[in-house]
């Protein structure tokens, strides 16, 4: 059963993941003719399109993507709660695991992603990949308030390293 539970909470996380990055990609105004970037367009779009033909985009927020984020992070609250046995809460408790597992989504995706951009620049500065440019338009909104408090210390970028911090603190006060 546990087997069963890893594979299933897995999916759930890695479908909350895509669809939660989708969203992410449209607020940082990143560059969809990016091949990762389509790729997640292509994924995201079976459950997108179909909502966003009933729910039309409210001034610059897409409707659709919030509303996807929401139902696959409820879906995913709902099949851990039945896997492990616990029943479903009353409508009302849904709201905080929920927006809990969301913002753990969030938090990880930025985490594994300003990693990534950091570990990039020490090995190839300067270059270009289609992975470094999705990581910039995401982590640079993040990095740069931080980097105004920290300067770099002999040439070193040590705001990566205060986010990933600051991200791991709150990570753990939310357990």
């Amino acid at each position: 059963m546990s087997a069963i539970s890893f594979i299933v909470e897995t999916l759930l996380s890695l479908a909350l993941f895509v669809v939660l990055a989708r969203l992410l990609l449209q607020w940082a105004r990143a560059d969809f003719r990016n091949p990762l970037c389509q790729a997640v367009v292509r994924i995201t779009n079976p459950l997108i399109l179909p909502l966003r033909r009933v729910l039309p985009p409210i001034g610059k927020v897409d409707t659709a993507s919030v509303v996807a984020v929401l139902l696959i992070a409820t879906v995913d609250v709902a099949c851990i709660f039945a896997l492990h046995g616990l029943g479903f809460p009353p409508p009302l408790l849904w709201v905080r695991p929920v927006l809990t597992e969301i913002a753990r989504t969030l938090l990880w995706t930025y985490l594994s992603a300003i990693f990534l951009y950091a570990l990039l620049s020490l090995i190839a500065p300067g270059g270009y990949s289609p992975l470094q440019s999705v990581l910039a338009t995401l982590c640079e909104p993040v990095l740069r308030p931080i980097r105004r408090l920290i300067p770099a210390v002999a040439g070193l970028d040590l705001s990566p390293l205060w986010a990933i911090i600051a991200i791991q603190a709150v990570l753990i006060l939310m357990r």
